[in-house]
């Protein structure tokens, strides 16, 4: 194809992905009550525990009640025509992929895609116990009045974060395929892996819930393990085949 046949084939892959997130958008609009009510829910709970009507959510200006259902209805649109625009993304860059790269591609979408998703519902779960251990630390007299613009971007941050921790095991393995890190090195992190996820974990969940704590801190040391296991199974598999065709002679696998 040539360059003028790329750009109309990326504008139409473009306009295909916009409209489904437009009508993901609207459908997301009229799901913000749920949403709302519950990222508000830990608010309420701390209300409720302090007895104290000053604790909730406020909009600063005429147009935050609008402004706060446009951003959910936009990041559940994108969740929502997730399929759609993955779709068009990966139709438009997949003719230029050797059989080799397309493999390897789809299964790191198939393996990043799911994680993400299961760390953002990790995310959510999470998210709650994080805006009432915040809330302890508010001294005594003062209130708790949360605009609803940030409350609303650090929920949804904290999610994102969580999810993307959940992929960053993809990304090792990818360095790996790629030639740029070893299974061995990768391994050898282990300690650091370890303490990252178990200080990561304590702070996301209430100190008292050691149960949960746990459980985070294992999935996410799992998921390194896995990764740093996969990755020097690709290793022994790539050395095999170097000193079979002559190249690595004095490589032990």
């Amino acid at each position: 194809m040539s360059l003028g046949a790329h750009l109309v084939e990326l504008r139409r892959r473009l306009m295909i992905s916009a409209a489904a997130l437009v009508v993901a958008m609207i459908l997301g609009f009229f799901l913000s009550d749920p949403v709302i009510a519950f990222i508000t829910e830990p608010v309420q709970r701390i209300a409720a525990e302090r007895g104290d009507d000053l604790v909730g959510l406020t909009f600063s200006s005429v147009t935050s009640p609008f402004d706060l259902r446009m951003r959910i209805a936009f990041s559940l649109g994108i969740f929502l025509a997730a399929p759609v625009w993955l779709w068009q993304i990966w139709a438009f860059i997949m003719p230029g992929l050797t059989r080799k790269e397309v493999r390897y591609t789809i299964g790191f979408v198939a393996a990043a895609i799911p994680l993400f998703f299961a760390g953002c519902y990790v995310g959510a779960l999470v998210v709650p116990h994080v805006i009432e251990l915040m809330a302890t630390f508010t001294p005594e007299g003062a209130n708790n009045l949360y605009d609803a613009k940030l409350f609303y971007d650090f929920s949804l941050k904290l999610m994102l974060v969580v999810g993307v921790s959940f992929v960053l095991p993809v990304f090792l393995v990818a360095l790996n395929v790629a030639g740029i890190m070893s299974g061995l090195a990768i391994i050898k992190g282990w300690r650091v892996a370890v303490l990252l996820a178990t200080v990561f974990a304590a702070l996301a969940t209430p100190a008292a819930d050691v149960v949960s704590m746990l459980m985070l801190a294992g999935i996410l040391v799992v998921l390194f393990f896995a990764a740093a296991g996969l990755s020097m199974l690709f290793d022994r598999r790539k050395n095999k085949r170097l000193k079979a065709e002559g190249l690595l002679p004095d490589v032990a696998e």
